[in-house]
């Protein structure tokens, strides 16, 4: 190329994006919308949304199936799926009661009942990584061979978990702490371990590792299948956490616990940034979406709107949400490989 033509075409000024914003553009997108919708609610129903009891209602009812999309997040970057974690709430659950009711001290039994959502999630890890069995099938197998479990153990029959019986789990899981409920305090928790867990440690490297090429990840040594394995299992273990938490919190252990958990804490994890695709995702995303969709119903029906629009607006926010984190993705990658 002459001189002449070089000094005649324009400079070109675009520069890749900063690495701050390629690694943190997902979780500063659902902030984003979380403050925008906030602040459509507090237009829209005023007395409603600038009164603290709303938001003591979510901060007890939303981590209920918040805990888990947590952990689920560590499922969906190894390009994974679990759908089954509801009913391993109810089993898990259903073990505890039986373990209590049988005479053991509440925190063996709760102990037991954690090594079953563990058991539960090996199965399903199991299956999925050494046998290569789609995750989506087997986990829709393993829901119903586990709810299955459960009621066959129950024989479709509940169990009070009042106050009186129980006063120590109530204490942990239910009564507030200097005004704040318990269950947030324990979302919060969670969400730190986790997060330490996902970005501090070799094993949350390795599910990223995993999530983005696995073929990759077995050249460089990574265990594929231990890794899918321990995150299935987490899922497990968390479900159980939520499924107590979730019992205590109604004073009773109803058979079809976890019924009505799966959708919205999977739009939470999908919601929050976390890629269909794997290799991407973040445990800060899928805590704000997961307030987020707890946020719609009570925002839809305190702004006068008619409660059916409740799934509509689910949809809309989870579809153009997805898919505008997969064009600035795409946007991102491109700059970065081109440097435009």
């Amino acid at each position: 190329m002459s001189t002449e033509t070089a000094k005649a075409r324009p400079a070109d000024n675009r520069v890749a994006p900063p690495s701050w914003l390629r690694r943190y553009g997902s979780q500063l997108g659902i902030i984003g919308v979380g403050i925008a919708m906030w602040l459509s609610f507090v237009f829209a129903a005023p007395a409603v949304f600038t009164n603290i009891d709303i938001y003591k209602a979510f901060a007890q009812t939303t981590p209920q199936f918040g805990i888990i999309a947590l952990a689920l997040t560590f499922v969906v970057i190894t390009g994974e799926i679990d759908l089954s974690f509801p009913s391993i709430m109810a089993l898990g659950t259903a073990t505890f009661c039986l373990l209590a009711q049988a005479g053991v001290p509440w925190p063996i039994a709760l102990t037991g009942a954690f090594v079953v959502g563990a058991m539960c999630g090996w199965i399903n890890g199991t299956l999925v990584a050494r046998l290569n069995i789609p995750s989506l099938v087997i986990t829709i197998g393993t829901s119903f061979l586990f709810r299955g479990l459960e009621l066959v153990l129950m024989n479709g029959t509940g169990v009070p978990l009042t106050a009186d019986q129980y006063p120590a789990l109530h204490a942990i899981f239910r009564e507030p702490v200097f005004g704040v409920p318990v269950q947030t305090l324990w979302m919060i928790a969670v969400a730190v371990v986790l997060w330490i867990l996902l970005n501090r440690t070799r094993f949350g490297a390795h599910v990223f590792l995993v999530g983005d090429n696995p073929t990759s990840a077995r050249l460089m040594g990574v265990d594929v299948v231990s890794v899918k394995t321990r995150a299935f299992m987490l899922v497990g273990v968390v479900a159980v956490l939520a499924g107590v938490m979730t019992s205590v919190y109604g004073y009773y252990f109803w058979p079809t616990l976890g019924d009505g958990f799966l959708l919205n804490t999977i739009a939470s994890v999908f919601l929050g940034g976390t890629s269909v695709f794997g290799g991407t995702g973040s445990i800060v995303g899928s805590f704000v979406a997961a307030y987020i969709i707890g946020a719609i119903n009570a925002g839809i029906v305190s702004a006068g709107i008619n409660a059916f629009y409740t799934q509509l607006c689910f949809g809309l926010v989870i579809v153009l949400s997805v898919v505008l984190q997969t064009i600035i993705e795409r946007r991102i990658r491109r700059q970065s490989i081109t440097g435009r």
